[in-house]
């Protein structure tokens, strides 16, 4: 079973009430063989929410209000689910607080990217768990 991004199913869960259809994604989803997730949801942030970026250890708006407790409920709940189905394979959204891979946001809300990973993309990588992004395939 694969975990995909519930954006790139085409679920309308982005922070600014989108979605980031991939038509591959969404044929996975439509055949059974991937679980679209929003660890951002599941941590219970409403759609749309404000923009967050991760500053330090911290997940946090542009006025910055903190929204790391949700954040990290909201992976920790996405991993379960992960390994509860028995996920070998996740494709995330790029970029993402929650689902980056390799590069997200510097936390300035500039534009500026940095190496690193969103925290569910970490808590997936600890459990051993394949993950890329919609920008290149595992």
């Amino acid at each position: 079973m694969i975990i995909v991004s519930a954006c790139l199913a085409g679920i309308e869960c982005r922070y600014n009430g989108q979605s980031f259809p991939i038509p591959e994604v969404i044929d996975l989803a439509k055949k059974g063989q991937a679980i679209p997730l929003c660890p951002e949801i599941l941590g219970k942030l409403p759609t749309p929410r404000p923009c967050v970026e991760i500053c330090g250890e911290r997940f946090l708006t542009a006025d910055g209000t903190d929204k790391t407790e949700a954040f990290i409920l909201g992976a920790k709940i996405a991993v379960g689910i992960a390994n509860l189905v028995g996920c070998e394979k996740a494709i995330l959204k790029a970029k993402s607080p929650s689902c980056g891979c390799g590069l997200i946001y510097d936390g300035t809300f500039t534009g500026n990217l940095v190496q690193g990973d969103g925290i569910f993309c970490r808590l997936l990588k600890e459990e051993r768990i394949q993950v890329c992004t919609e920008t290149e395939y595992c």
